[in-house]
């Protein structure tokens, strides 16, 4: 381990992703609630519930999605979007297999019946409309409602052909499909139908509304049987199975899930409500093989409930908006607190996804930072307080984050908070924390993880002004008896964690600065700055002793990595840098996101290093140095077998074998050193040899490239190889000496291919631009050479004349 831990590292991939997949609107469940299909802008995701990891994002190519509903046999989901179109979609490929337009105005309501035949859809329009979605037609359309449809729901006995829907009008429209009618108008609510759903045997209705009360309809009296004040805007409604019994289910504007009895309207359950949420209801889809209850929130998350005891089992945080801070908790590292643009605190499970919001802080979170042993972090937020939080991520949900106690004495945001770098014991535990009050405060919390509760105060050990203008970052020197601070007024302090004392100022940055750290094993800090610099300080001096340039905007983090010999950095440019301390060289540059990265974290055994940024996503990055070397190493031992299986084919006079080995190979020149000796061996053996000594032979001076083999090799390339060698011979091409080889190839190639073939090819561009200009040239100088050789037989023949008049005059003398 202190091995690897020793060399240097230079080269990381992406092993995963923490990607948004909600941003508000429905979500459902697939039959065997094992995936989730949520609505994310313009396209539709779908998650694999036991993995986390999306399995498939049906885009809707810049057209926004209204609704969607999926059938019940799961083989399509059909997608409502702002141009009005409805769109079909194979949920295993993500292929569009039909598209037709719908409504008027924008589809808001859809549900499918249970033989997954027909799609309901409600819309804007104040219509209804009932599509074969597989025949791709409408066969009903249903005009009585009086404003916007806000729910269909298809009656679930697939005999009785009823649909039922409700409007901003506060009716209930009750549509029989074999008469194409309204068979009646339901109205007793006075404000929005927000819920729709049958009793199991499906002869009564429930209805909720924002007007804070469920009713109960009888569908074949028509009538209402009972009303049930529930004192809350009803957003949802569904009727689930808890303890063997139907109950009714509602959510709305106070945010929590509840059960009524559907006989007597009684509360049976409540959730328990968190602490500073805010949050409203705005969905529910009912689990019957998993017996959960789903609720989507109107802040983007989506809470599965057990049905009998309303305990929260799991969350999915459906959008992070922009990632503030990350850090690694838990005593093995399992589990990610990830701060966004919110008062929640994520704590992500790595492998699975699975996220726990934690609610305590009053306003945005902005920094948070975990204690060595991993059971502790604190927090700061724009509410001016830190906070102190015990982790356990393996206790009971409601165990897992308790909040042990507040920080209270900023007047101004807590925008860096650090703890001690190592254990220590309890008694000496301490939090620091600095403000855009441009104070730093040390917070002595002693034993309190044992004691603590939500309404323990903290207090300040000492309080000062430690810089010009807001601080940014604080870190605590490896020995937890100095902390440095960095600011925006362009300098870093050191400072003395025993009383306060400045110990030393680090100046040198042109503009403000973001981040600091202590070197793990060196006296050396760390700061990233603005100025677009990493800078590292001796602690000793305060001197600059190294500047890192290679980031093209502001370097908001900055870590230490492989000892202390390596940073890793990132910035407002969307980029991560890796660097080697030794070099001062940027060894490698991961670029994985789209908006600048705040959040910079690394494991303790540094195989992993994740980067959580604006783009709302964040990036598990993991070290393939160790990997990528060993793979080197083994294509070398198979590069130096290949090149001796080459060599062994060429004294055997195997030049077609020897020809496709030299080009898995990536070796051009040794080709085409190959193609010019077959040529010169031919035209030799042609020449020195008779017919009886040419029989076994595969040279022959007729063929093109001199061997009858390789002439039917080239005619048969398949396009990759065929390709590859064109892009050899065009730039073979550029020097004349290799004229003869090249045409010769090129003659093959345009003799051997049809055109169509080479044109497809996905160079095929690139590669005549680079042929046409030196063709050209060839042909002139051939042209020149053709016109030479005019003179020398003109020359010749007059030569002759000449000679023979001399030999006439001779004659005549005689």
């Amino acid at each position: 381990m202190a091995s690897q831990s020793l060399e240097l590292k230079t080269s990381f991939k992406v092993d995963g992703t923490i990607e948004s997949i909600f941003t508000g609107g429905k979500a459902s469940l697939s039959a065997d609630s094992s995936q989730l299909f949520t609505m994310f802008g313009d396209d539709v995701v779908v998650t694999d519930l036991d993995s986390g990891v999306q399995k498939l994002r049906i885009q809707g190519a810049t057209d926004t999605v209204t609704s969607f509903a999926l059938k019940p046999d799961g083989t399509h989901i059909v997608i409502a979007y702002q141009s009005l179109l409805l769109k079909v979609f194979d949920t295993v490929t993500g292929e569009m297999i039909k598209s037709f337009k719908a409504h008027e105005a924008p589809v808001l309501a859809m549900d499918v019946d249970s033989t997954s035949t027909l799609v309901s859809t409600g819309s804007a329009d104040s219509t209804v409309k009932v599509w074969d979605v597989d025949r791709g037609y409408c066969t009903h359309n249903f005009k009585g409602h009086g404003g916007i449809v806000s729910v269909v729901k298809f009656h679930p006995n697939p005999k009785n052909l009823l649909l039922v829907s409700g409007s901003d009008d506060c009716k209930i429209c009750l549509w029989d499909l074999n008469s194409r009618l309204c068979i009646a108008a339901l109205t007793s609510h006075v404000s929005v139908i927000r819920g729709l759903d049958f009793s199991p045997d499906g002869e009564f209705l429930f209805s909720g509304s924002r007007d804070k009360v469920i009713n109960k309809w009888n569908l074949k009296a028509l009538e209402l049987t009972k009303t049930i004040p529930i004192f809350e805007s009803i957003e949802a409604l569904s009727i689930v199975n808890h303890n063997n019994t139907h109950v009714i289910c509602t959510g709305g504007d106070k945010g929590i899930v509840r059960l009524w009895d559907m006989e007597t309207g009684e509360l049976i359950l409540a959730q328990e409500k968190d602490i500073n949420s805010h949050h409203q209801i705005s969905g529910m889809i009912w689990s019957e093989s998993t017996q959960t209850i789903v609720a989507v929130t109107s802040d983007q998350n989506i809470l599965f409930y057990d049905v009998n005891s309303l305990k929260r089992t799991r969350q999915i945080a459906g959008y992070n908006e922009e990632v503030l801070d990350i850090c690694f908790v838990g005593e093995t590292e399992s589990h990610l607190a990830v701060v966004t643009n919110t008062e929640q605190i994520r704590i992500y499970d790595i492998e699975k996804r699975d996220c726990d919001i934690v609610f305590g802080h009053s306003d945005i979170v902005l920094c948070v930072v975990p204690f060595s042993n991993g059971k502790l972090m604190a927090s700061g937020s724009k509410d001016h307080t830190a906070m102190l939080w015990s982790v356990n991520p393996t206790a009971d949900p409601d165990m897992r984050y308790v909040h042990l106690g507040t920080c209270i004495g900023h007047t101004d945001s807590v925008t860096a908070v650090a703890a001690p770098c190592s254990n220590m014991s309890s008694a000496g535990q301490f939090i620091i924390t600095g403000s855009q009050d441009r104070t730093i405060k040390m917070w002595e919390i002693g034993d309190i993880a044992k004691c603590g509760n939500s309404e323990t105060k903290f207090k300040a050990k000492y309080t000062f002004q430690a810089h010009d203008k807001d601080i940014q970052s604080i870190a605590v020197a490896p020995n937890n008896k100095l902390f440095v601070s960095g600011a925006l007024d362009r300098t870093a302090k050191m400072w003395s964690v025993a009383d306060g004392a400045l110990v030393g100022t680090f100046k040198g940055h042109k503009r403000g600065i973001w981040c600091v750290k202590f070197s793990p094993i060196d006296q050396i800090v760390a700061t990233a700055s603005t100025d677009k610099t990493i800078k590292l300080w001796n602690i000793n001096d305060f001197t600059c002793i190294r500047t890192f340039e290679g980031h093209l905007n502001t370097v908001l983090n900055v870590s230490f990595l492989t000892a202390g010999m390596q940073l890793v950095s990132t910035g407002s440019d969307g980029l991560v840098k890796l660097w080697t301390i030794k070099d001062n060289e940027c060894v490698a540059t991961l670029d994985n996101h789209n908006d600048r990265i705040w959040g910079l974290a690394v494991d303790r055994s540094e195989q992993h290093v994740l980067s959580g940024s604006s783009d709302s996503t964040i990036t598990i990055w993991k070290d393939v140095t160790a990997e990528e070397k060993k793979e080197e190493a083994q294509k070398s031992v198979e590069r130096i077998i290949k090149e001796q299986d080459l060599s062994l084919l060429l004294l055997r006079k195997d030049y077609k074998s020897a020809v496709l080995l030299a080009m898995q190979l990536d070796q051009p020149y040794r080709i085409l050193t190959i193609l010019s000796d077959v040529r010169k061996a031919a035209t030799v053996s042609s020449t020195e040899s008779t017919d009886a000594e040419r029989v076994d032979t595969d040279l022959d001076v007729t063929s093109v490239t001199g061997s009858k083999s390789l002439d039917a090799l080239i005619q048969n390339l398949p396009s990759e190889t065929l390709e590859q060698l064109l892009l050899y011979i065009r730039d073979w091409n550029t020097h004349s000496k290799h004229v003869q080889v090249t045409q010769a190839l090129l003659y093959l190639i345009l003799k051997g291919y049809n055109p169509s073939v080479l044109i497809e090819l996905p160079k095929a561009k690139e590669i005549l631009e680079g042929l046409l200009p030196y063709n050209e040239r060839h042909f002139v100088h051939a042209n020149e050479l053709l016109k030479k050789s005019h003179v020398l037989e003109y020359t010749l023949k007059y030569m002759d004349s000449l000679m023979n008049s001399v030999d006439s005059n001779m004659i005549l003398d005689e």
